[in-house]
């Protein structure tokens, strides 16, 4: 199992970073592998994950909104009925400062053995890394002006 957290401080309201976070749509914006994130059959609580692998291979998979609190908090996790073979999951915390926020975001991911086991864990390589590096992109983001 790949596991990351990292933590920072972002100049910009928690409600504003909570906004961006919610749909998780706005992710492939921060995160490289992340090709896309959509909203499935119309939920709101319910995405569908697209991302890259190596050798151009893509993994897919469902996942669901299994805890939030409007500007504090926001989790969810891989449904099992994907049929993804990966089980994965994140969750990340606003803690309002003012007009400060500290932003954690926490991610795992648990690849199956065998070759889809190896792509999972190619492409989840360094996942502390790649979440310290997409928190940074998000707070340049908030940082840089009004963001929709």
């Amino acid at each position: 199992m790949a596991t990351a957290t990292h933590y920072l401080e972002v100049n910009a309201p928690a409600a504003e970073c909570y906004r961006w976070w919610r749909p998780l749509t706005h992710l492939p914006q921060i995160l490289d592998d992340v090709e896309s994130v959509e909203p499935k059959d119309g939920s709101a609580d319910v995405t569908h994950w697209v991302v890259d692998g190596p050798l151009g291979k893509k993994i897919e998979w469902d996942a669901k909104i299994v805890d939030e609190e409007t500007d504090r908090k926001i989790a969810w996790k891989s449904l099992e009925e994907s049929n993804n073979h990966v089980e994965t999951g994140g969750a990340v915390r606003f803690d309002d400062h003012g007009g400060k926020t500290g932003v954690e975001v926490s991610l795992h991911v648990e690849t199956p053995a065998g070759a889809l086991g190896d792509l999972g864990a190619k492409l989840f390589a360094d996942p502390q890394k790649k979440i310290e590096k997409a928190l940074q992109e998000f707070k340049q983001l908030m940082e840089s002006g009004p963001v929709r």
